[in-house]
């Protein structure tokens, strides 16, 4: 069986703020420039089986500077990830920000 003949699941609930909005969240983090730092961290997001729509990764002294971005989580939800993101020994700083919709920044 193949990639796209598997039956893919469905991403997993908030039981803590399933009537919370759901929105796009982006991360930005540093995290030491290891083999395995990139994906320690993306595997945080494969284990509640949600695929980020981008990643961007720039290595400088050291360091990658990685920016996910990702859709569909509540603030909640986003905040957990996020500590289990600064828990990892391999991450630095993480910085958590909602991203706005192009029709609330139109109307703002």
């Amino acid at each position: 069986m193949n990639a796209l003949e598997r039956h893919t699941p469905q991403p997993r609930s908030d039981a803590w703020a399933a009537s919370a909005l759901h929105g796009e969240v982006r991360y930005r983090l540093d995290i030491e420039a290891e083999p395995d730092s990139l994906c320690r961290v993306l595997n945080l997001f494969a284990l509640q089986f949600l695929t980020p729509h981008s990643v961007q990764v720039c290595q400088r002294d050291g360091l990658l500077e990685l920016e996910i971005g990702i859709d569909g989580l509540s603030w909640h939800r986003a905040g957990v990830i996020a500590q289990k993101m600064r828990n990892l020994v391999c991450v630095g700083e993480v910085f958590l920000e909602s991203v706005p919709k192009l029709s609330e920044v139109a109307a703002g």
